[in-house]
């Protein structure tokens, strides 16, 4: 059980990396701490595809034959290259979000979302600028 474990870990930093910024998305009312809880999330499921494309013996997938191996096994490129987009897609997320966050904050004088939505109940025509 412990060498399951143990042979497994980087499966169970990815999934302690995805609870901790869940639980940031969820728990945390500041926004720009949610944001960072959704860039730990993004993190891990970075690191779980990243994991799965590693085969047992596998090597980087170069052609290449080295002396007396006819038959090389590769690691799978897939993954690579989705999460090369992924990490752009998550940078510009990140960016937009920081963006709405700065214009709430000109907005509202706050960046506490509990703080924004009693202040919106309280002044509607905010709606309209």
């Amino acid at each position: 059980m412990i060498e399951f474990i143990a042979d497994k870990y980087n499966f169970w930093i990815a999934i302690v990396l995805m609870m901790i910024g869940f639980y940031a998305i969820i728990a945390k009312h500041n926004l720009v701490k949610k944001v960072i809880g959704l860039n730990i999330f993004q993190t891990s499921v970075f690191l779980f595809y990243i994991s799965i494309s590693k085969i047992n013996g596998g090597t980087a997938p170069i052609i290449w034959h080295p002396e007396g191996h006819a038959e090389v096994v590769y690691d799978n490129p897939l993954p690579h290259v989705l999460i090369l987009t992924a990490i752009v897609v998550s940078v510009s997320v990140t960016a937009v979000a920081l963006g709405i966050i700065v214009k709430l904050y000109k907005n509202y004088g706050s960046i506490e979302d509990d703080e924004i939505k009693m202040r919106e109940l309280k002044e509607p025509e905010l709606d309209s600028k």
